[in-house]
């Protein structure tokens, strides 16, 4: 029998220097030379809390729609001229605006933003033409078991707390009116707290030059709008969402978890890859390889600005329920009372650590984590902040945040299935509270 050669060391990660400069406006803009193709990544990302969430939604879809100077398809039409590409999309925390160019066309990019950002119109018809296509979009996703548990999940973790409800239903989003958007925008659509990141063949001062010059007139200071901590997780009964007929039960679970800064952070993540966040976990190999039950169990982190929850998916054939969950229920338990082995801790670090190393390997990848980690208020250079810490976690300190967080006595559990045929067999478990899909 052939053995298996041993994994080779992860390369050190190597990170490209950052040049920041906030911009009289209150713009933050960071640029980062990347010049491995000669290209440019934007990112624009805006504080967006306690938005309108219909509104903030066909925003996102409409915001291209047309500007003082230029219709939709003028709009296009000038992206095309510069190999370039504008989109945007909003969540609870932020909207974003996302894109890419030939690098010698940043100066056209931005001016095209710059219109964009100062004088998106919403026209009528284009604001129809994508209320009615998220629309539907939302209708199609309330057919689907994934989407309907996931809502079922966030309403029962978060109560009354804003992130308890994310989509908007079908009436509220044909509501949104045009005049509801450009309120919403000049309200919210503002360089103050906003972050602009650049990463490709550019010259980083110079970029963040252009910057200021393409956007020297958009101007406007919002009022600063903070979250609330979210709320402690509650257990309690298993919550059964009833969806008669259905031929798989959707399995969630949320566990406790911390922010990307908290020293407990990378051991927590170490110990998630080896319960479930990964194809070689513990979790996988008990429910999919062995018992066959499902075909993509996986955990992982879910952060949020306001707080940060450990979730874990899966969906089984209707008979097999029960016997999944009491299975997660196990891995779990068995997480929190026994420390991993030594292969499987470094497997899980080496998974990590070269995660790490993939997410560097591109300009979108890195103006993807520049973004996001100052959302946070964290520099790229966290990340190598980040890499030395999976490295020094030891067995012990895995043991101890498994504990602390993935006890199964910490989840809370909603399953949507059908009721009838799963509901005795959960029952046995433990309590069960039943619902139905609203």
């Amino acid at each position: 029998m052939n053995t298996l050669p041993d994994l080779e060391p992860n390369r050190k990660l190597s990170l490209p220097k950052t040049v920041e400069r906030t911009l009289t406006n209150g713009l933050k803009v960071i640029a980062i030379r990347r010049p491995a193709v000669p290209l440019v990544e934007l990112r624009l990302r805006l504080p967006f809390a306690k938005a309108n969430l219909a509104r903030g939604d066909v925003l996102s879809q409409a915001i291209f729609s047309g500007t003082e100077t230029m219709s939709a398809v003028d709009v296009a039409a000038e992206l095309q001229t510069v190999g370039g590409a504008l989109g945007a999309s909003a969540d609870p925390d932020r909207l974003i605006i996302s894109g890419n160019a030939l690098a010698s066309g940043l100066p056209r990019l931005l001016e095209i933003l710059a219109d964009v950002l100062q004088t998106a119109t919403y026209p009528v018809e284009e604001v129809t033409t994508e209320r009615e296509r998220l629309a539907d979009r939302i209708q199609i996703a309330r057919t689907q078991p994934g989407h309907l548990v996931r809502v079922a999940l966030l309403k029962r973790v978060y109560g009354t707390h804003p992130y308890a409800i994310q989509t908007p239903s079908v009436s509220q989003v044909q509501a949104v009116k045009p005049a509801g958007l450009r309120t919403l925008h000049a309200e919210r659509v503002l360089p103050t707290g906003a972050v602009l990141v650049l990463v490709g063949d550019i010259q980083p001062e110079k970029a963040i030059d252009t910057v200021a010059t393409a956007l020297a007139s958009w101007t406007g200071d919002g009022k600063h709008i903070e979250l609330p901590a979210t709320p402690a997780l509650v257990t309690g009964p298993v919550v059964l969402v009833d969806r008669p007929d259905s031929v798989q039960s959707s399995i969630r679970l949320a566990l406790p978890a911390v922010g990307r800064t908290h020293a407990d952070f990378a051991a927590l993540q170490l110990a998630n890859l080896v319960f479930g966040g990964y194809f070689s976990s513990r979790w996988v190999e008990n429910i999919r390889e062995d018992k066959g039950y499902t075909y993509s169990p996986h955990s992982g982190v879910e952060h949020s600005i306001a707080g940060s929850m450990l979730g874990l998916s899966t969906d089984v054939a209707t008979e097999v329920t029960a016997p999944a969950l009491l299975e997660t229920w196990y891995e779990l338990g068995r997480m929190a009372t026994l420390p991993p082995k030594d292969d499987e801790l470094e497997q899980a670090r080496q998974y990590a650590i070269g995660t790490l190393l993939l997410g560097v390997a591109t300009q979108a990848g890195i103006a993807s984590l520049a973004t996001m980690y100052a959302a946070y208020g964290l520099e790229l250079s966290h990340l190598a902040t980040y890499s030395a810490a999976l490295a020094k976690v030891t067995r012990d300190d895995v043991a101890r945040v498994s504990a602390k967080y993935l006890a199964p006595a910490h989840a809370v559990t909603v399953i949507l299935g059908d009721a009838t045929k799963i509901e005795p067999s959960l029952a046995a478990l433990g309590p069960v509270e039943r619902t139905t899909i609203e």
